[in-house]
């Protein structure tokens, strides 16, 4: 068999070995999974997550009465006459012709019902310089910010004739038709940056165009293939834009890694003078496994996000999970089939000024790593502490985190000019732009008692300081359902408007609309949406946690046999995770450095984002934890003394971890150029925690503990000894060709 034959055992080798014997089905089947997933998904469709689904507590119980009553509420908008002159007020009569002017603009593109005049409801300012028209788009709100368009040209052309006032409109439709101009191609474009980028990064590490291609391609199959299997899934568990752009993020890191790992150790064995079948299943028997390893893993931590009972989070981690196990069945599977077919081909397409040297003895070594392993070899206490030191340092300013739903100004900062009118509106009418509604549904919402409790709701929130007014009452009749609007005393200030939202459901509801049997009367809004996601959030923290680390820790025990390695595995993890926290902290909840990343100290970090990193760099950090420590167990079991097994193994896997560092950090580090500062603080901290993880960690800290534990890393007790053994036959030392028909075995 060539240059030696090779028994090998386990799931990967056996996916690859049969793989490469029927190459030919093997691409046939992966392609008939790609397109008959797309196909099917099309034909599917997608459910995507509602609004009532979106949370629990009271923000989903008065999403579901309004569903249930059959109310479908409008897009509201508002637009703000004010003046720029204090002398200026709203009784004045060129104040009173704009408003007029407004009403009549508004309502003469024949795109919106009900407008209302400030001088009717009193929504003027107490400085009376400014005052609010309001109206609500026809038709589906969902799709109103398609329809908005002539209504906005109708109040600019307002404005031109009136140019000694401020006339700006702002609302759900116009907001999202000005997001979605903004930042709907930013984000697209995002997205298929990231291709060209891992692309050009691989075609750096191989020197080979068809080398290259094979990761890219094989990653891009595997996030169509998703795609359409989100869509037959979604009709279970509703999916989200949010999930489809996580998916693709996370689709195309690991699905490169995983096809970088296999195609360096089968290129690492040729090189060693390995015929290519050899080769290939040495790979799949080492690299495959350790794919299929850290595979596992990444799903059984994306789907600690299905604990948080949050729809939105549980479509980001069945999305996620769905995609890295369609990455890694396609690692096993197809490309072992296409690197057999191609052979030495692999290598066509070469760059000249990126032609690589051949090894003819041993796999290539890193002289920087080998420099550093040196060093920590040489010391490794003095480089645990630190190392140790200088990561808990970073996670500092994690200790003080903040965390909260950010407001439009916060996201966007003066990015939009829609935001210096929401700023406007929230210091004329504080709370204005974004009220509490009050869902109150009777038996019968016109009886005295009912009618009663809803007029003295109205006084009582404004004696109670939680809102100056104005209250807007609507009836529906015929749901027995009335919609509260209740502007918070606060506004845009979180906590401040948090504070008044309390009193509202604490004292006034209470006090009001509770006292009558048979009303419900949850409050929703933005603020309380904020509130009852951060305490559900908070409530799944706990069990997400325990989920992730429990499994993983379970993981690494059944794939080493080694409590140690488990062990040493989920604290290096965590102090990965620590740091990120900690530079995400600092630089945009303190703001420093924020201008370094053309971002802003917004005060906080995003609600959802923690618990989304945690999940997401505890999957993906075992990337390389898996591939390095398989590596040093080769290497010891081979004979080798621990010191010059952590040494070989991690001086000979730096190249193929530093190539799937970069890509991860290059494609994170995409979605940190985008406006919005939540995808700032997600691509940040993703790209910081992966660059913290593949050198500190994995090149500095990871091999200062193994040097330090010695024989203990192996450590298994006993009492463990029936659990089953997952572990794979280990390749034999790189040699150069020996003659053919000399037999090599793998060792156990």
């Amino acid at each position: 068999m060539g240059n030696g034959s090779t028994r090998v055992r386990g799931l990967a080798a056996r996916a690859g070995g049969w793989s490469a014997r029927h190459r030919w089905a093997a691409v046939g089947i992966w392609v008939l999974f790609v397109v008959l997933a797309m196909g099917l998904g099309s034909a599917a469709g997608r459910v995507d997550v509602n609004e009532s689904d979106q949370l629990k507590g009271e923000t989903h119980t008065a999403a579901k009465i309004i569903d249930d009553a059959g109310i479908k509420e409008p897009a509201s908008e508002t637009v703000l006459i004010q003046a720029e002159d204090p002398s200026v007020k709203a009784t004045d009569a060129a104040f009173k012709a704009a408003v007029a002017d407004v009403v009549k603009a508004v309502d003469g593109t024949g795109r919106v019902t009900g407008v209302t005049s400030p001088y009717t409801t009193g929504t003027i300012s107490k400085d009376g310089r400014s005052a609010l028209v309001q109206f609500d788009m026809r038709g589906d709100s969902e799709t109103a910010g398609d329809r908005v368009e002539p209504v906005l040209d109708a109040v600019a052309g307002v404005q031109k004739a009136h140019g000694t006032l401020r006339i700006e409109e702002i609302g759900s439709a116009s907001m999202k038709k000005q997001y979605d101009d903004a930042f709907g191609k930013d984000f697209k474009r995002a997205e298929y940056s990231a291709v060209p980028v891992a692309f050009g990064i691989l075609l750096i590490a191989f020197g080979a165009l068809v080398a290259a291609l094979l990761p890219v391609g094989l990653a891009i199959t595997a996030i169509v293939a998703t795609m359409g299997l989100m869509g037959l899934v979604s009709h279970l568990q509703p999916m989200s834009d949010t999930a489809n752009s996580v998916m693709l993020l996370v689709g195309m890191a690991v699905g490169v890694d995983y096809c970088l790992f296999y195609l360096r150790r089968e290129r690492e064995e040729r090189e060693a003078g390995r015929d290519p079948g050899a080769a290939l299943r040495i790979a799949a028997a080492t690299s495959g496994r350790a794919i299929i390893v850290s595979g596992v893993t990444v799903c059984v931590a994306m789907a600690g996000m299905l604990f948080t009972g949050l729809a939105e989070f549980e479509a980001m981690g069945l999305a996620s999970l769905m995609v890295v196990a369609v990455a890694m069945v396609g690692s096993v599977t197809v490309l072992p089939a296409l690197l057999s077919l191609l052979g030495h081909r692999v290598e066509k397409g070469r760059i000249p000024f990126l032609r690589r040297r051949k090894r003819a003895h041993g796999p290539s070594e890193s002289r920087f790593w080998t420099a550093v392993l040196r060093g920590v070899l040489a010391k490794p206490l003095v480089s645990v502490l630190v190392a140790v030191g200088a990561l808990l340092a970073i996670s500092a300013p994690a200790l003080g985190m903040k965390t909260s739903q950010l407001t439009l100004d916060q996201e966007f900062g003066n990015s939009l000019p829609i935001v210096q009118t929401y700023d406007r509106v929230n210091q004329a009418f504080p709370g204005g732009s974004e009220p509490a509604e009050v869902v109150v549904r009777a038996k019968d919402i016109n009886a005295p008692e009912v009618r009663q409790a809803l007029t003295d709701f109205k006084e009582r929130a404004i004696s109670s300081g939680a809102s100056r007014g104005p209250i807007d009452i609507k009836l529906h009749d015929a749901q027995n359902v009335a919609l509260i609007s209740v502007p918070l005393v606060g506004g845009s200030d979180m906590d401040k408007a948090g504070k008044s939202l309390q009193k509202l459901r604490d004292e006034v509801r209470p006090a009001t609309l509770g006292k009558v049997d048979g009303v419900q009367a949850p409050v929703t809004g933005s603020v309380a949406g904020n509130q009852d996601f951060n305490d559900q959030l908070l409530g799944s923290v706990v069990p997400v946690f325990a989920f992730v680390v429990v499994f993983a820790f379970l993981l690494m025990l059944l794939s080493f046999r080694s409590l140690t390695v488990a062990i040493t595995s989920i604290l290096l993890n965590l102090l990965s995770v620590g740091a990120a926290y900690g530079i995400l902290v600092a630089v945009f909840q303190h703001g420093w450095g924020a201008s370094l990343v053309g971002a802003q100290g917004v005060g906080a970090i995003v609600t959802w984002l923690p618990l989304f990193l945690f999940v997401i760099l505890f999957g993906l950090s075992m990337d390389y934890h898996v591939f390095v420590v398989s590596r040093i167990r080769e290497a010891r079991l081979r004979g080798r003394s621990t010191k010059d097994a952590i040494q070989h193994g991690v001086v000979t896997t730096a190249g193929v971890v530093t190539s799937a560092a970069v890509i991860m950090v290059a494609v994170f580090a995409i979605f940190g150029t985008l406006s919005m500062q939540s995808m700032k603080q997600m691509g940040v901290g993703l790209a910081a925690a992966v660059l913290i993880d593949a050198t500190v960690i994995r090149g500095v800290l990871l091999p200062a503990v193994m040097a330090l534990l010695g024989e203990r890393n192996w450590y298994l007790p006993s009492w463990l000894r029936w659990l089953p053994d997952l572990t794979h036959d280990e390749a034999p030392e790189a040699v150069a060709p020996v003659a053919r028909g000399e037999e090599e075995r793998l060792r156990v």
